[in-house]
Parts: structure tokens; sequence; C-alpha cells
């Protein structure tokens, strides 16, 4: 079936991995070992993804697990170092998803994020004004990979699964598009991308 639509995941895929260092700093700052942290973060997300709780809620819960309890203004500094990791752009990600636009193709964003975060890349990502369907977590209440945040997706892209490609840096999220039908791809970088794309027939020339 021919592809209509191609659609990506935010982070690590339309922007970079955040930079070397960034979970050193907030282990620094919570006075915890590394390798905890990173389970800390990553353990206690999905209700600060999925916009049921403030970024500080988020933090001050996370950080009570691990047996630390700091003030407002280390929660704030902490969370503002985790937002600002998010934030560098990948250009060739960009390019891709311009040349898919202009090709005459369906363009889509499906992400977990928090609202924390969401105003920002409204605001800076210029890719934003081009997409027919922007789906992030926060504002309908559902995080990949379950299965309501893809069925919505699909309902405003106006496609059929098989009829859309879907890049995302995490299996379990790709695992899931695919038991859904949507065509899932691990994502590496662009260049493997556009190789992918053009295997599935999405080229400058426009879909029939």
């Amino acid at each position: 079936m021919t592809i209509k639509a191609v659609v990506f995941d935010y982070g690590k895929v339309i922007c970079l991995p955040p930079a070397a260092g960034v979970m050193d700093e907030l282990a620094s700052l919570a006075g915890l070992p590394v390798q905890d942290m990173d389970t800390l973060v990553w353990k206690h997300r999905g209700e600060y993804d999925r916009g049921m709780i403030t970024g500080q809620a988020y933090y001050r819960n996370l950080l009570s697990h691990g047996g630390v309890f700091p003030d407002d203004a280390l929660l704030e500094r902490m969370l503002q170092i985790d937002l600002d990791s998010w934030k560098r752009i990948n250009p060739a990600t960009i390019t891709l998803m311009e040349d898919i636009k202009a090709a005459g193709y369906k363009l889509g964003i499906l992400s977990n994020m928090p609202h924390d975060f969401l105003a920002w890349v409204r605001e800076t990502i210029s890719v934003i004004p081009l997409l027919d369907a922007e789906i992030f977590s926060c504002e309908v209440g559902s995080i990949k990979p379950e299965n309501a945040i893809y069925e919505i997706l699909l309902h405003r892209l106006d496609c059929k699964a098989e009829e859309v490609i879907f890049f995302d840096d995490i299996s379990e999220n790709v695992g899931k598009a695919q038991t859904l039908g949507i065509r899932g791809f691990l994502w590496k970088d662009p260049e493997t991308a556009r190789e992918t794309l053009h295997a599935w027939g999405v080229s400058k020339k426009e879909p029939t």
C-alpha cells in the first residue's frame, strides 16, 4: 500500500541526544550515584509526560524515592537542566522533514512530552507549521507505547496504519507501532531514515 504520511518522535530524533555529563550533573546536585539518578528519572517520568503533574512535582517525587528531599530552588534548577538538555536540534532531521512535506506527504510528530517543554518546541521548531498531526502526550493524556496515542495519531492524519511510516529511538515504541500495522522503524540517523523512505517509495515524487 502507498505510504501517505511520515511521523517522527522528538527526543533523540528531531533533537540530538543530551550532551554527555547532563545526568552526572543532575546526580551530583541530588547527591546520588549516576546510575541511580538515571533509573529514577526514567522510572517516574510517565505521569509528567502524560501531563498529570508539574515538573517540580515530578522531580520531588523521583528524588524522594532516592531518599533526597531538596528545596524548591534546587528542584527548579534540576528541572531546567533536564529540559535544556533536549534543545539541541538535529538540522539534518529538520531538512528531511521539510523534504517529505515538500514532496506532498503528510507529516507528523508523535512524542512523549511534558507541558513544560512543549511551549518551547512550538515556539522554536521550524517544521511545526508544516505538520498535519502533532501528537504530544501531555495534551492527549496517553504516552507511548499505549495503544491510544497511536490511534489518535492515525485519526488526526486520516490515514490507515499501513499508510504511515514512524521513526522512534525506543524499540518498545517502534514495536507497538508495528503491532498496530504502522510501518515502524528504529531511528539511527537522518541519512539512514532517508534511505528507508526511498526504499518505501517516499521521495520527491508526489504520492499517488
